[in-house]
């Protein structure tokens, strides 16, 4: 991928990224959760829940900033400040805020080819 398109996905909406973002992670819990349980669906689904929601990537965001690359810490930049319309009744703004840099870097991360970043994110 060259450096232009890389900007290009760079400077999407936050918002879009995040959507992205959220779609991987989603996939990579679960994905971890079925290959080391062997648990009904439902089960699987709240375990999932636990991981994938706003107060849990607020937290993980919180870990992460330091080792963000300075396009990533605009991108995270963007999506904190991105409008809100709603938020869920589970998690404060703040909260909410942090979870969408965390799931606009991710999603930045897997648009421009680099799932081994974004994985690496999520490990931190």
């Amino acid at each position: 991928m060259t450096q232009e398109q890389r900007t290009e996905i760079a400077h999407k909406n936050p918002i879009t990224l995040a959507f992205v973002g959220d779609a991987f992670m989603t996939l990579h819990v679960r994905t971890g959760l079925v290959m080391n349980n062997n648990l009904k669906p439902v089960k699987l689904h709240d375990m999932t829940s636990k991981v994938v929601c706003a107060k849990a990537q607020a937290k993980l965001f919180d870990g992460i900033q330091d080792a963000l690359s300075e396009t990533e810490k605009d991108i995270a930049n963007r999506a904190r400040n991105a409008g809100v319309n709603t938020i869920p009744s589970s998690c404060t703004l703040a909260e909410y805020k942090k979870a969408t840099a965390f799931e606009a870097v991710l999603g930045y991360n897997v648009l421009i080819g680099e799932l081994e970043r974004a994985k690496e994110l999520l490990s931190l």
